[in-house]
């Protein structure tokens, strides 16, 4: 009886077993996309800062809270042409050192956007949250350096990924 009972359940022993197989093969009329590698851009703009204006909210004088706020026109990398603006907000984190920053840089194809440190007497870099038209999904970071002593006017080098 017993020999009977494995016999009766030997074709669906097999089944299962072809059937766990086959699962795990690909079907055959399907093709594999090979990896694609991720799509990048380096743009260098230089920000001319004539429009910065800081709002005293902390203590009296250079404080915790105060608010950088600015809107400015941006160059290509002579420094030549005019290729867009850039607009944004900055609030004082460590009174005579840095910033914490959000602005959106704005060209002919879209926008980008940035957030992060802004250093009063050293290089910043700061995240690429994001970004419009040509630049819609992009991720990366924007590298900052002053390019004179008065910091009225600024190295900026966006290296996006997307």
């Amino acid at each position: 009886m017993a020999m009977l009972r494995a016999a009766a359940l030997l074709p669906f022993a097999f089944a299962y077993a072809t059937s766990a197989c086959l699962a795990e093969a690909p079907p055959p009329n399907v093709e594999r996309t090979p990896a694609v590698a991720p799509k990048t851009q380096t743009i260098a703009l230089v920000e001319r800062a004539t429009s910065d204006a800081v709002s005293d909210l902390g203590a009296k004088g250079d404080s915790i809270g105060d608010l950088l706020t600015f809107a400015n026109e941006i160059f290509d990398a002579k420094n030549e042409k005019k290729v867009g603006s850039d607009q944004g907000y900055c609030l004082r984190t460590v009174a005579g050192k840095a910033w914490e920053c959000n602005w959106t840089l704005t060209l002919a194809d879209g926008q980008i956007t940035v957030e992060g440190p802004f250093f009063d007497t050293s290089d910043s870099v700061l995240a690429v949250t994001g970004g419009t038209g040509a630049y819609s999904g992009a991720k990366g970071q924007m590298k900052l350096h002053a390019r004179n002593e008065k910091q009225t006017e600024y190295d900026f080098a966006y290296e996006l990924v997307w």
